[in-house]
């Protein structure tokens, strides 16, 4: 049998327990938070008044911190792109719904909430170039990306296990920088976000772990390709308008380093994490390939951090078009 075919038996098998996971990790609409409850109530009569609140405060913001929201708004507001990839997966049935496809609906459904308020938040902030991050989002799901999974389930789960701690891990360091500068508000918001996150890198870090039991040879080996390759970041086609895809999601990279959002050693911390929770150690009845696949990713956070160390981060910002230092000044 094919190796797509197999893949294609194991999500028919797997599939059976979907709405049972979407009723552990995913809210019901009617209970879940919505971006409302975070900005100002347009119909009240203190709107103009908590709008003024959310521009002074953001004034208390460094010009690296707002390149690093609207960077991860961006990235929240591409799920156009994210859905539709996720959809044409091996074993995910769009035309005849099967549990997978609710699945991903549901997951996406979540997702796009994010997106919403941040995007929000920054319009009524004051503080940042809404038609240059506007053109930078309908860009980058123009562009589209490529994450080097191919349709193949378990390479995609993997990808959605790593990126989905990763977005866990930026939007907490955001809400905490937010909060310390006395932002309470953006804090929660971002907090409650990345809550979000957490839940949905469980769900897939679970699908992974379903695989295992059932095909754990093949589910080594595309571990061990997703990381062969490097995990790629869903904006990495990121650029500003009148440019052609560059730099800029290496810059926006280097500020989110610079401020300790997301780090290289956040990276080779998620995969030591991925290593332990799916005990990559312990997993028994592997082909000799994929034996030497498990070596490979035994050895490679090691490997990762002596690279980590030598690299060298860029001192000064960037310039981005999303935001102006004399916005900052107002």
């Amino acid at each position: 049998m094919s190796l797509k075919n197999v893949r294609l038996e194991v999500m028919q098998f797997l599939e059976k327990d979907v709405e049972a996971l979407i009723e552990k990790y995913l809210i019901p609409i009617e209970k879940i938070w919505q971006p409302t409850d975070f900005l100002p109530n347009s119909e009240g009569h203190n709107f103009f008044e908590e709008v003024k609140e959310i521009r002074e405060l953001s004034k208390e913001l460094p010009y690296d911190f707002w390149v690093v929201l609207v960077g991860d708004m961006i990235t929240e507001e591409a799920l156009p792109t994210y859905e539709s990839w996720l959809m044409d997966v091996e074993g995910v049935e769009q035309v005849e719904r099967n549990g997978w496809s609710k699945w991903m609906r549901h997951w996406t459904a979540e997702e796009n909430r994010h997106g919403d308020v941040l995007n929000k938040y920054l319009y009524l902030s004051g503080r940042v170039n809404m038609k240059e991050i506007e053109k930078t989002t309908q860009y980058l799901i123009a562009d589209g990306f490529d994450i080097g999974t191919d349709r193949d389930p378990y390479k995609n789960f993997v990808y959605t296990s790593f990126q989905e701690l990763a977005t866990y891990i930026s939007h907490n360091r955001v809400a905490k920088i937010a909060t310390k500068s006395g932002n309470k508000q953006l804090g929660k918001m971002c907090k409650i976000i990345s809550g979000d996150e957490m839940r949905h890198h469980n769900a897939y870090s679970e699908f992974v772990e379903r695989i295992f039991k059932v095909d754990p040879s093949q589910m080594m080996m595309a571990f061990q390709y997703m990381m062969k390759q490097k995990i790629t970041m869903p904006a990495h086609f990121l650029r500003e308008s009148g440019d052609k895809i560059s730099t800029a999601f290496e810059e926006f990279s280097n500020t989110a380093q610079r401020i300790g959002v997301y780090t290289s050693r956040d990276y080779i911390e998620i995969l030591e994490k991925l290593i332990a929770r799916w005990e990559i150690d312990k997993i028994t009845n592997l082909t000799d390939e994929a034996e030497k696949a498990r070596e490979y990713l035994m050895k490679l956070p090691e490997r990762m951090l002596r690279l980590a160390d030598r690299m060298k981060i860029p001192e000064n910002s960037f310039q981005f078009k999303w935001v102006e230092p004399a916005t900052l000044k107002l």
